[in-house]
Formats: C-alpha cells, sequence, structure tokens
C-alpha cells in the first residue's frame, strides 16, 4: 500500500543527500565554497574564489555557497584618508568628552549662563584696564613728542641740538608698546565675540542632551 509520507520522507532524506554530495571534494571530505565579489577599475562587477592581486586592496564582499553576503572587507585607505578618519575620531572623542562635562557639571541653562556672564565681567574689567593703560600711552607719546619738536630733525630752528638717544629710545619703545597693546585690545574683543558664541553653543547642546536623557 502507497504511502504518502513515508515518500515525501524519503524525497527528503534524497534532495539532502544529494546537496551533501554537491559540495563533497573528489576524496570524499566535505568543504564550504567561498566566494568574492569585486568591482574592477570600469565599474564592472566580478565574482570568484580568488580576487587578483591589483584588487586586494579594494572593497569586495564575501559570499557563501548560496551567494548571500556574508562578510565584507573595506578597501585599504590611502595615508590622507587614515589621516581623516582619526581626525574624525578625534573631534567625535572630545565631543563625547564635552557633553560628558556639561552634563555632569550644570543642572540647568541658567548655571552656564551664570558662568557665562562671570566670566564676561572678567573680560569686560580686563578691556576697562586695556583702555586705561592705552590713554597712559597716548598722553606719554604725546608728551615725548612735544619735546622731541624741540630737537633735530623736527626743530625748525637751525641752532636746534640733536634728539638726546633716551629720548629716542623712549619714542620708539612707547610707539611699540601702544601698537602692541591696541592689537591686544582688538584681541580681548574678538575673545570676547568667541566666548559668547562658545556658551551659546554649550546652552543649545545642553538643552539637546537634557531633551535626549528625559526620554
Amino acid at each position: 500500500m502507497f504511502n504518502a509520507r513515508r515518500f515525501e520522507l524519503i524525497l527528503l532524506l534524497a534532495s539532502a543527500a544529494l546537496g551533501s554530495a554537491a559540495h563533497a571534494d573528489p576524496n570524499g571530505s566535505s568543504s564550504k565554497s567561498i566566494t568574492y565579489r569585486w568591482v574592477d577599475d570600469q565599474g564592472v562587477v566580478h565574482y570568484g574564489d580568488q580576487i587578483p592581486p591589483q584588487y586586494t586592496s579594494k572593497d569586495r564582499a564575501v559570499l557563501n555557497a548560496q551567494g548571500v553576503e556574508v562578510g565584507h572587507l573595506d578597501a585599504q585607505k590611502s595615508p590622507e584618508q587614515q589621516a581623516t578618519d582619526a581626525r574624525a575620531r578625534a573631534e567625535q572623542m572630545k565631543q563625547r568628552q564635552h557633553d560628558a562635562y556639561l552634563i555632569t557639571t550644570y543642572t540647568s541653562v541658567q548655571d552656564i549662563e551664570a558662568l557665562r556672564d562671570v566670566r564676561l565681567d572678567q573680560l569686560h574689567g580686563q578691556r576697562i584696564a586695556a583702555e586705561q593703560y592705552l590713554e597712559t600711552l597716548r598722553v606719554r607719546l604725546a608728551s615725548l613728542a612735544t619735546t622731541a619738536l624741540r630737537f633735530q630733525p623736527y626743530s625748525p630752528r637751525a641752532d636746534a641740538r640733536r634728539m638726546p638717544d633716551d629720548l629716542a629710545e623712549n619714542l620708539v619703545r612707547t610707539v611699540n608698546e601702544l601698537r602692541q597693546q591696541s592689537q591686544a585690545l582688538a584681541a580681548e574683543g574678538q575673545q570676547e565675540t568667541e566666548l559668547r558664541a562658545q556658551f551659546q553653543t554649550d546652552i543649545e547642546r545642553y538643552r539637546e542632551l537634557h531633551t535626549i536623557h528625559s526620554r
């Protein structure tokens, strides 16, 4: 009597046996077939069990016997690409550290704003002191210039004496100091602008992190 279930079982076992034989080597030992997929310089996709030497440094995929991708080998990167990746990783690490600092240091946006105002007040005090010093230098320079008018080559008198060396040195020193302090004052103004921008960035990032942690 024909038994359908037994016949199905026989077919299943036969199929499994044929599948095993298809992957058996001539000596009777089974092996798994690995295929690689890569793209050549013309954009053509290739498949093979070995990758040509000229393509071993390129991006390629690893396929199993059924043609399913089971692995991926990234292309070998140039020194420039490696340096770019290293900089990106360093920036990510720096951002994570700064995020941790924001979360652990401040309890509210008001804390950040309070520290910002303290720093701005400090810069404002430094700016006032620098402006006062600049005014002192201007007064000194004006006095030295008035004195220099009595000597050659600035005096209109033919019998005017040569300018004393110490007066010339004071003039040069005061002019240089005035220039340096003016540049420092301009730098302090730029520092104030950057400080405001940095604190605003921290405030926005803190709000973003606080929203993420509150979910």
